[in-house]
């Protein structure tokens, strides 16, 4: 499953092998759709000057069940559809996954608003920034969701982000990972550019490490301790 969100309709695009949808326009079943389209929707910049688009020429539109929801099964939104990153609409991709199944396992890799003692006042900038502050936000509830769940026993499993701190979890013996070093991998901006090998292998063993210790935790306490991380040479900083 990809998840898109929809501009023109502000809900979830969903891409799956036997549909893709947006339940406020409707189903396309068996789209033909190209992988590298739903990846590219998926993934592209909300702040970009450009969202991906796709034509709902890659399958046919269902005819709607008559459920209130899909409101907008009609012109413009069943010929042209605008798609812009999942993480817009959520960013823990909790959605797909919370009415279907009773394990649920959240990892976010997610960046996190920064305090700014002079906030810029042009309005390109001030713009930016008031989004930041509304993702932030968001982010923060969609977490508050999940582990308030799990904490309630309505459903199972564990959450782990990069942000996370392993002594939080309570785990005997988890893998060295000491939050001075981690909270450095866990500022490492987003990029398009190669990454530096030494980074990418710590940031790799820095996910591996606290996975490990949310697993072994709260959902499955009979797994084996790892002998130690993906690239011991490289450690976590």
């Amino acid at each position: 499953m990809i998840n898109a969100t929809n501009v023109q309709t502000g809900a979830l695009w969903r891409f799956s092998r036997p549909y893709m949808a947006d339940y406020r326009v409707g189903m396309i079943r068996n789209p033909t759709v190209e992988l590298a389209v739903a990846v590219a929707a998926s993934s592209a910049l909300p702040t970009g000057p450009i969202a991906a688009a796709t034509g709902t020429g890659c399958g046919t539109l269902r005819t709607p069940s008559g459920q209130p929801s899909e409101d907008l099964h009609r012109e413009p939104f069943l010929s042209d559809v605008v798609l812009t990153d999942g993480g817009g609409y959520d960013n823990l991709r909790l959605e797909t996954a919370w009415k279907h199944y009773q394990t649920i396992l959240v990892r976010d890799g997610g960046g996190k608003m920064q305090a700014e003692p002079e906030p810029k006042g042009d309005w390109v900038r001030h713009a930016l920034g008031i989004n930041d502050l509304i993702d932030n936000q968001v982010r923060s509830l969609r977490k508050r969701q999940v582990v308030g769940s799990f904490e309630a026993k309505e459903c199972q499993g564990t959450y782990w982000g990069i942000r996370s701190h392993v002594a939080d979890y309570r785990l005997a013996d988890p893998l060295p990972c000491p939050p001075d070093k981690t909270i450095v991998l866990a500022n490492t901006k987003s990029r398009l550019k190669r990454m530096d090998t030494v980074l990418q292998e710590r940031l790799i063993n820095w996910g591996y490490a606290i996975c490990d210790t949310a697993m072994r935790r709260w959902v499955d306490p009979d797994l084996a301790k790892p002998t130690g991380f993906p690239y011991p040479t490289s450690g976590i900083g």
